[in-house]
């Protein structure tokens, strides 16, 4: 590959870094703390751009054999992410105005998350979940807004770097079995009858799984979600999550899947469905409840990966679409507070339509979709699910869990009972969304109309 196409290939990944060395830069010489939140929000979108204008000009191309692959699918996966995180930077003004830490840490993630929906290799896989993660770890710590901050990212810490062990040892197995390290070895490993192959694939699968926090590797989540800011919340439950689910997905790519397997990604993902909506219901907390929710959504993305090959892709990302875009709406329309505990608790969204019309009716519409409510997002991405599910034969799995998505309507029903509903709540000290997150709720708006009113068009352009 030419100079010029190798730069072609990986414009949203040099912009990132491009991006990542001008706020070092700019910390550095500045004589005075300044926020860097536009210049961050300018680099994201412009990698986001060019990320969409390889997607739509269907550029492929492999930078580097066997290692890092670029097409329109994998493009079109980094603009979203890229897209979704645009949002989340401007919430970061709340919560990071003068700490240009958390700007340059939310870029490095991405381009770990760049390199990673690229890897055509296990060894490529491997660097650009741990680029992805390891930001991470430190932007729960960095917002600390509260103690349990602190064993919040000790605990995502130690529970991720225990997945990552464990994919290195599936991916081994897999290695051992079959002699290679590219991703196709985990389709072939799909396939095999050697029980070293199988324990690899099983292993594999585990670390996704614990990545995604889907049960029984979820105990992670909901300390990690509360924890953390709004800001980082809403990065961890979409973009991250994202990246985690859109690899699985090519990892799985167009294999068939044996009875076996199948059986392996269905239980779980049945099992997350039902607990993390049962879950939820006990919450008080509206992060807390939100950590649950995504474990059952985790549960959804993982039942996605039963379809029919083709659809398999298709469907986990504009589930993540959808999915991102109604948490990120949700967190930047939940009202400011002085103390980080004050403000995540749901009691004091009671009366909320009263005191802040507009951040209700934006948390009421994430919500409804959340749920899975026609005709928003929600309904259309569960849609795409269930019916790519049924298509492949797995009908009972199906309708176990169409009968376990109806228990997380309670609890998404419940919220907008309290902001609707109820007499008003004494909520001193509460404030509304900034300017800034309402921009952030106005940007996750649109393409929500877009979804809703035209989501045949939007899923042609995936």
């Amino acid at each position: 590959m030419s100079a010029g196409n190798l730069f072609v290939a990986m414009l949203p990944e040099h912009l990132l870094l491009a991006g990542i060395l001008l706020l070092i830069g700019v910390e550095v010489l500045a004589r005075e703390a300044r926020s860097m939140v536009a210049p961050a929000v300018a680099v994201v979108a412009a990698a986001a751009a060019a990320a969409c204008w390889l997607a739509v000009n269907g550029w492929s191309g492999a930078p580097f054999e066997a290692q890092f692959t670029v097409d329109a699918a994998i493009s079109s996966a980094k603009a979203v992410a890229l897209a979704l995180t645009v949002p989340v930077l401007l919430m970061s003004r709340d919560d990071f105005a003068r700490d240009h830490r958390c700007q340059v840490l939310l870029l490095a993630s991405l381009y770990g998350f760049c390199f990673m929906v690229s890897a055509q290799s296990f060894l490529t896989l491997f660097l650009g979940i741990e680029m992805m993660s390891l930001p991470v770890y430190v932007l729960v710590l960095l917002g600390m807004r509260r103690p349990e901050s602190a064993e919040a990212a000790l605990k995502y810490l130690v529970l991720s770097g225990a997945a990552s062990a464990t994919l290195l040892m599936g991916v081994t197995l897999i290695y051992g079995a079959g002699g290679s390290l590219a991703l196709s070895a985990f389709t072939a490993a799909l396939g095999s009858q050697q029980p070293m192959a199988l324990a690899g694939v099983v292993l594999v699968l585990a670390a996704f799984f614990l990545k995604a926090a889907l049960v029984p590797f979820h105990a992670w989540a909901p300390d990690a979600y509360e924890g953390a800011t709004v800001t980082i919340t809403a990065y961890m439950a979409t973009v991250v999550k994202a990246g985690v689910m859109l690899t699985a997905a090519r990892l799985v790519a167009g294999a068939a899947l044996g009875a076996d397997v199948a059986a392996l990604l269905a239980v779980p993902s049945l099992v997350s469905i039902a607990w993390g909506n049962l879950a939820a219901m006990r919450q008080d907390g509206f992060r807390r409840m939100i950590a649950y929710s995504s474990i059952a959504h985790a549960g959804y993305l993982f039942f996605a990966l039963l379809g029919d090959g083709p659809g398999r892709f298709q469907a986990v990302l504009f589930y993540v679409v959808a999915y991102g875009l109604m948490n990120t709406l949700a967190l930047a329309c939940l009202p400011r507070d002085a103390e980080d505990a004050n403000r995540d608790r749901l009691e004091r969204l009671q009366g909320l339509f009263q005191r802040q019309p507009f951040a209700a009716a934006m948390i009421a519409v994430a919500m409804l979709s959340l749920a899975g409510i026609p005709p928003f997002p929600g309904f259309v991405a569960k849609f795409l699910v269930f019916r790519n599910v049924i298509a492949a034969g797995y009908t009972t799995y199906a309708v176990l869990g169409l009968v376990a998505s109806y228990l997380g309507i309670y609890f998404y029903l419940r919220v907008i009972q309290l902001m609707f509903m109820s007499p008003q709540h004494a909520a001193p000290g509460q404030q509304g969304p900034s300017a800034a997150a309402l921009a952030a709720g106005v940007l996750c708006l649109v393409p929500v109309l877009l979804l809703t009113f035209f989501p045949g068009w939007v899923i042609g352009l995936l």
